[in-house]
């Protein structure tokens, strides 16, 4: 019998006052030098957006570890910005969602996010559990609380983009592990992207085994390379 996931929040070390660091993962939860801005160079950049959203539909998002919310909130800022004539779906897998109080904080670090941030925490529920469903009209943010292997294997939902943006691998390997990617590859749409601020060999190679085309780029904020790539078009 599997056993079931620990759902709850982490404890937390604010460093700086309002920049949250795990001390079981020994890990931050953003890149020091300025998180929001490592999302556009890595994420947003890394899939091709906001090009690829313009072409109308519903875009669809998926993202491995869902965090403070700063990769969301930084996507609806730049998604308002350049107003597609579309619908976003972003889909975040979090086995450890934060409270509301401790999202409001580490966001508060970024005063462009301030309208974001507020939207969010207005509806973010006392106790995540299952699926936090939030609507805020042309943008549907959808977090699954519990383990993402298990969520997504489970899921029917394809992908247009990802954000691989769980713990350091050395910290949370299972996150990055061959299996875990390969069950990202299978529900990611012929020709749909992924990027990510990791660049570990073993990553790169999970990436590859599950089928992905992967790219080398430069990273950021010091950071030799970050990955990113496609699934081939069939």
């Amino acid at each position: 019998m599997s056993e079931t996931p620990d759902i709850r929040a982490l404890a937390l070390e604010w460093i700086d006052g309002d920049m949250p660091y795990s001390p079981d993962f020994g890990d931050h939860f953003y890149c020091r030098e300025d998180g929001r801005a490592e999302c556009g160079h890595v994420f947003l950049a890394g899939n091709g957006l906001p090009g690829r959203w313009s072409q109308g539909g519903e875009f669809v998002i998926g993202e491995l570890g869902f965090g403070t919310g700063l990769n969301f909130c930084e996507t609806w800022r730049v998604w308002k910005a350049t107003r597609p004539a579309a619908m976003l779906h972003f889909i975040s897998f979090e086995l450890h969602p934060m409270k509301r109080d401790s999202i409001a904080k580490a966001l508060s670090r970024w005063p462009e996010l301030d309208a974001e941030r507020d939207a969010l925490v207005g509806q973010w529920p006392d106790e995540p559990q299952g699926m936090v469903d939030l609507d805020f009209g042309d943008v549907r943010l959808s977090v699954v609380c519990g383990d993402a292997f298990a969520s997504l294997s489970a899921s029917e939902q394809m992908f247009d983009a990802w954000y691989l943006d769980g713990f350091a691998p050395s910290r949370n390997p299972a996150m990055w592990s061959q299996n875990m990617l390969t069950a990202v590859h299978d529900h990611t749409r012929p020709g749909g992207s992924f990027a990510t601020y990791a660049a570990a060999g073993f990553v790169r190679r999970n990436l590859v085994a599950a089928g992905f085309a992967v790219e080398r780029r430069p990273g950021f904020a010091g950071k030799r390379e970050m990955l990113c790539g496609t699934r081939a078009v069939q």
